[in-house]
């Protein structure tokens, strides 16, 4: 296919749907992993597709909605500073933390810049060399890549005033967590196309072989996510798991190996502490020794204590596939878009804030 109408072709989309019905004969629990597939599934209504026998779950795909509260509150607090231009991607301004978030303080007179690229804020650094420009670090392996890259450009070009606060995420990890806990059902993973791009299939061959448990690396189009299910399906009927890729077009292996390379220059993992699934070991990453004079979080004072989760909201419970957002007793209610509690419902890739624009209840 070259053109992306034809990924959503209805002729096409009912074969899928067809085959999916003629070979599924087992209930089987799927988490697409990705919140941008959380709300392609919504928005292009896949699950009226599916045959009774297969249940999608929502999982920890959302980046924005799995950075700890605690971390929220570490960034909220360097706006404080008088010296310093916090700058970030727009889905985190109205992410609530523990008492504040980015919009209320930039109401309060905070210099909180919404960027679109890493590389915006290495420019707002070059043009206030009196101020100290601090990016937040946020995503997972598909924005990591370019905030090595924005850290070396200001090494090379001696910008001392443009450091990085890191939270990013490592996926699989996560994955092996989610599986290790025990206590979820999960029968295949729908394994998100931009993140496999970057670190390639190799990375999900441990879930493979430690749990049995099937991976499809997929697209986002409504062709895309069917192919990738009736895969999944084919596979868990089979009885034969391994790691497959439907998103050939942009996938490899191998993944892009100069993303990686400048990654790892940069970054080192560490035990990173995940909103609804708690510390995982390796699944964060931090500026390397070499490049500790861009780390914020050692620049600044960001002792910020531990906080529990808002009183009851269920984001953590909805993170992990636990539970779904009309389960919380704040949904719809008093937490909605306009006025979220939890960060589910804030992010665009956020589990909550697909149900309530697309799900009638």
């Amino acid at each position: 296919m070259k053109y992306m109408d034809e990924y959503r072709d209805g002729s096409v989309a009912r074969g899928l749907s067809e085959q999916l019905h003629g070979i599924s004969t087992r209930h089987v629990r799927l988490m697409e992993i990705c919140g941008t597939h959380t709300m392609a599934i919504f928005k292009h209504g896949i699950r009226s597709l599916l045959p009774e026998t297969i249940e999608l779950v929502s999982g920890p795909g959302c980046p924005v909605c799995v950075t700890a509260t605690r971390d929220i509150d570490r960034a909220i607090a360097l706006t404080r500073h008088p010296e310093v231009i916090l700058a970030t991607f727009g889905d985190m301004i109205r992410v609530p933390g523990s008492r504040s978030s980015f919009r209320n303080e930039m109401a309060q007179g905070a210099d909180v810049r919404m960027v679109y690229s890493t590389f915006d804020a290495l420019n707002i650094a070059r043009e206030n060399p009196e101020r100290k420009v601090v990016f937040l670090g946020i995503g997972f392996e598909t924005t990591a890549p370019t905030v090595a890259a924005s850290v070396k450009a200001a090494q090379a070009e001696g910008f001392s005033n443009f450091q990085v606060l890191s939270v990013h995420k490592c996926l699989p990890p996560a994955m092996d967590a989610l599986l290790s806990g025990g206590d979820l059902a999960i029968d295949g993973f729908i394994c998100p196309g931009h993140v496999t791009t970057i670190i390639g299939t190799e990375a999900y061959e441990s879930v493979v072989r430690r749990f049995g448990v099937p991976c499809v690396v997929t697209g986002f189009e409504p062709l895309d996510i069917l192919q990738g299910i009736l895969m999944l399906v084919r596979q868990i009927e089979e009885g034969v798991p391994r790691v497959e890729i439907q998103y050939r077009r942009a996938v490899s292996p191998e993944g892009n190996r100069a993303a990686l390379a400048v990654m790892e220059e940069v970054f080192e993992p560490y035990d990173a502490h995940w909103r609804g699934l708690g510390p995982i070991p390796r699944s964060g990453l931090d500026l390397r020794e070499e490049f500790q004079e861009r780390n914020a979080a050692l620049a600044f004072d960001l002792d910020v204590p531990e906080v529990p989760e808002p009183p009851g909201c269920r984001c953590a419970e909805v993170l992990r596939g636990a539970v779904r957002p009309p389960e919380c007793s704040l949904f719809r209610k008093a937490c909605t878009p306009r006025n979220p509690i939890g960060p589910c419902m804030v992010s665009g890739e956020g589990t909550c804030a697909a149900y309530f624009k697309y799900h009638a209840s």
